[in-house]
């Protein structure tokens, strides 16, 4: 597939840096020696030029292109990018933008601007922080099968309870298997003899129940559950959007927004948030309304440097776990190294839907692990799929090392699956794949 990446920012960089093995990648951007360092430093085609000019995407070969990505940090230049891309062809076009304004234009009707797949940097980022509210040490969570199927993304700490034991050991929950452990960079496919570190992070697909009771296991000593108390700082579009979301969850959260205006237009827009007009570094004010005592709290300012700064000082008043909103893709392990419990990039996280939507294919949802090391699938078995007719044992000895079968659900039943459990066409399965083989075994699902 050809692929046209308007945009050698983060978000360009990392779609074209995912999609230069498997598909013919071309990039425009403005910047001339952007386009140099990328000629160099990927498998793709880099020009120099405006995206939303005619010449510049026929100089890239938009006649044959199937696909255009507009990544650019600006809204409506890829707006405009994705419009003149449709004009002049016939390429399937996705469009990155952060005003929801502008999405809820596009899914009142979704040939709006000439765009075939709109994607919401500021929705997307607070999804994804509301995935893991509830979970204590999740850092990542996916849902799957309608909901019945959960993938999280868990850190072991020093004094976690399954520190050093083996995974037989911490394995207590019916319906969960554990399928990966990532450690020191590398995945590692776990045995019921394999032992879990301080410091590791162990992937695990099952029902949400025994994620959840996973997830208590890990942090006994958290709170969990809907009776969370969240506090979130700045009345950003992504706080907005927490807010809004949890509210649709039963949390009753509070809000810190320093600016009178949009403090008292949030107050208006979120009847179940507490909604306080404060700067958030106020040491003070903070005692005063006990910010402390939060289960959790989300930073989401405009300012990295800020957010890192209200992170550190809300653990420092007690508060069990901090989020942060890291604009700076690099800056999250820094971040999360010093102090900060889960860093989100809301670049990172858009990234990885338009990655995860040009790599859907035969799967129904896609998941990726930190960014590629690792890809979690849903698909449908049909009568050709290796999985199709044999026990879990002898279809998963046919595939490359790296796979394990997460979970299963059969007429919308949840399945934990063991290795003579017999996968019929019609199963929805949950795949854990290392992302060295997915090219190979995508293909025999």
């Amino acid at each position: 597939m050809r692929v046209i990446i308007v945009g050698a920012g983060q978000v360009g960089s990392s779609i074209a840096a995912d999609l230069d093995s498997t598909h013919e990648v071309v990039i425009v951007d403005c910047d001339p020696e952007r386009v140099d360092e990328l000629n160099y430093s990927l498998d793709v085609l880099a020009i120099h030029g405006d995206g939303t000019s005619v010449d510049t995407l026929q100089e890239a070969g938009i006649e044959r292109a199937d696909m255009v990505i507009a990544s650019t940090d600006d809204d409506e230049t890829n707006i405009v990018v994705c419009a003149t891309a449709k004009a002049v062809s016939s390429a399937f076009t996705i469009a990155r933008v952060k005003n929801t304004e502008y999405l809820r234009t596009w899914q009142h009707s979704e040939k709006a601007f000439g765009i075939d797949f709109m994607v919401c940097t500021n929705l997307l980022a607070a999804e994804s922080i509301v995935r893991v509210v509830g979970l204590p040490a999740a850092r990542d969570v996916d849902p799957f099968a309608g909901g019945q199927v959960q993938m999280a993304e868990f850190e072991v700490e020093d004094e976690s309870p399954v520190a050093n034991q083996t995974v037989s050991e911490a394995d207590r929950f019916d319906s969960l298997t554990f399928a990966a452990i990532l450690r020191e960079g590398a995945v590692t496919i776990p045995r019921g003899d394999t032992v879990i570190r301080p410091g590791d992070r162990v992937v695990v697909i099952g029902s949400p129940q025994s994620v959840q009771g996973f997830a208590t296991t890990l942090s006994p000593d958290e709170s969990a559950g809907t009776a969370e108390e969240v506090v979130i700082v700045g009345g950003s579009e992504i706080g907005y959007h927490v807010a809004r979301l949890l509210e649709e969850r039963g949390f009753k959260p509070r809000l810190l927004e320093q600016d009178p205006d949009r403090a008292r237009e949030l107050a208006e827009q979120l009847p179940g948030t507490i909604v306080m007009e404060s700067d958030a570094t106020d040491i003070d004010f903070l005692e005063r309304e006990y910010i402390g005592d939060a289960d959790m709290l989300v930073s989401a300012l405009d300012s990295d440097e800020k957010n890192l700064l209200v992170s550190l000082l809300a653990a420092r008043l007690g508060v069990e776990r901090t989020v942060a909103v890291i604009d700076t893709t690099p800056y999250v392990d820094l971040f999360e190294a010093v102090g900060v419990d889960v860093g989100v990039s809301p670049r990172e996280v858009v990234a990885e839907e338009i990655t995860r939507f040009t790599r859907e294919g035969g799967a129904e949802n896609v998941a990726l692990i930190e960014s590629d090391k690792a890809e979690v699938l849903e698909i449908e078995v049909d009568e050709n799929s290796t999985l199709a007719g044999k026990p879990i044992r002898e279809s998963v000895a046919a595939l490359p090392e790296g796979v394990v079968i997460g979970a299963i659900t059969r007429r919308r039943e949840f399945i934990t699956p063991r290795g003579n459990t017999v996968i019929e066409p019609g199963d929805h399965v949950v795949v854990f794949v290392d992302g060295s083989v997915v090219g190979d075994v995508a293909p025999k699902l």
